[in-house]
Parts: structure tokens; C-alpha cells; sequence
């Protein structure tokens, strides 16, 4: 794992400093190479841990990173996404079956569901983080499995 200083959401989260960026960016070259991660397996803590971590949020540029070759990313254009983000999803169960396939913690309960789609969209939604699951949120799911 690498850790990044930042604040936090708690304490006066702050934009990344682009040197940070620029050193996350070479050293996850040298250790994807070198240890044959594959981009899939490239995450963050409010990944792994959705219910404990928001980290590194939604000011974390993912997909500048995917850009570099580094991470996954979704496949919708920004015009689709914003069209999409205004239409709720009818049916939530949907998109909670794909997110849980993806890798996302399994959970029933309502709350935990709700941090656990907030942590897609600071990942996968930056501008937009809600407790809503749209028609956005589930075409990004469906590219992305």
C-alpha cells in the first residue's frame, strides 16, 4: 500500500498536490511492473474497506491514472454521464448485484449499502457523490465487469 498525505475528509480535505501525483504515478509504474499487478488490482482504501475509509476520495484523480496505464475506468462519456445522472435507477438491486460482483463488500443492510455507493462514485463519480443510484451509476458498473 502507499500512503498519500492529505487531511481527510474530517479535517479539511485538500486537492493533491501535483507533486504527490506526479511520485504515486512513477512509483506505481516501477511496482506494477516489477510485481505484475495487473490494472484491475490497483485500488484504494475506500475500496478495500468501504464501510471504515473514504480515502483517497473524490479529489484523488483516478482517471488520470488510468490514463497513464495504471487503473481501471469506465467507458461512458461525460455527455452520457450527465444525462444518465438524471434518471434514477427503478431498480436498485440491479446495480447492487454488479457492484458486489465487482468486488465490493457484500452487505444487506441499508446503510452500509449507501457508504458503499458512495465510495463507487468518489472512485468512478467524482462530481457527483449521492446516496441515489442512477442510471449513471449503473451503466458505469456494467462497463467496468
Amino acid at each position: 500500500g502507499i500512503e498519500i498525505s492529505n487531511p481527510g475528509h474530517k479535517n479539511g480535505y485538500d486537492d493533491f498536490n501535483i507533486n504527490q501525483i506526479k511520485s504515486i504515478i512513477r512509483l506505481s509504474k516501477i511496482l506494477k511492473k516489477k510485481y505484475r499487478i495487473k490494472k484491475k488490482n490497483i485500488l484504494g482504501h475506500s475500496d478495500i474497506a468501504p464501510l471504515r475509509k473514504k480515502d483517497p476520495g473524490e479529489k484523488f484523480p483516478w482517471k488520470l491514472l488510468h490514463e497513464k496505464n495504471l487503473c481501471i475506468w469506465h467507458n461512458i462519456s461525460k455527455k452520457s454521464c450527465k444525462k444518465l445522472r438524471k434518471i434514477k435507477l427503478a431498480n436498485s438491486i440491479k446495480f447492487y448485484k454488479l457492484l458486489f460482483k465487482f468486488g465490493y463488500k457484500f452487505t444487506n443492510k441499508t446503510s452500509d449499502k449507501i457508504k458503499i455507493l458512495k465510495n463507487f462514485q468518489r472512485r468512478f463519480r467524482p462530481e457527483l457523490i449521492s446516496s441515489i443510484v442512477d442510471k449513471e451509476c449503473y451503466a458505469i458498473i456494467k462497463s467496468l465487469i
